[in-house]
Parts: C-alpha cells; sequence; structure tokens
C-alpha cells in the first residue's frame, strides 16, 4: 500500500465498482486482512489511514470501504 503522505494516495471507493460493504470505525488507522468480508478468503494484512478531511478509505485488496463513525478519530495522532 502507497503512503498517502508521500504520493497523495488513499483509497477510495468507485460507485458502480466497488462492492457495497461498509464497516463503521472509531479510529482513522485501521487493520484489514479481508477476513470480515462475507466469504472472504483473507489477504496479507494491511494497515490503512483515514485521511484528514476524509471519513472513509477502500481497502485495495478486498474492497471493504471502512466509515469513520461522526465525531471519532480526532484524537489519533499516528
Amino acid at each position: 500500500m502507497r503512503d498517502g503522505k508521500i504520493t497523495g494516495y488513499a483509497p477510495q471507493p468507485v460507485p458502480g465498482v466497488t462492492p457495497d460493504q461498509r464497516i463503521e470505525v472509531t479510529a482513522r488507522s485501521i487493520p484489514c486482512d479481508g477476513e470480515v468480508g462475507a466469504g472472504a478468503l483473507g489477504h496479507p494484512r494491511v494497515w490503512l489511514r483515514i485521511a484528514a478531511g476524509h471519513d472513509q478509505v477502500t481497502c485495495p485488496y478486498c474492497s471493504i470501504t471502512f466509515v469513520l463513525k461522526a465525531g471519532a478519530g480526532d484524537g489519533d495522532h499516528h
């Protein structure tokens, strides 16, 4: 996964392409290994980061979109 601070790349869902599997989270840094997906076989664990000014990030492996819960994530400093 590319570092958004270096490349400006942060995975975002593509309407009509990305499956509509959304999980609400309370932190801006989220680990994903694909195991939460229904019937998923899993993938290498990656850490996804919801960038400042955004409220979601999509895993480039399994396309699960993690959505930041309203009011959450303000205390994340890493």
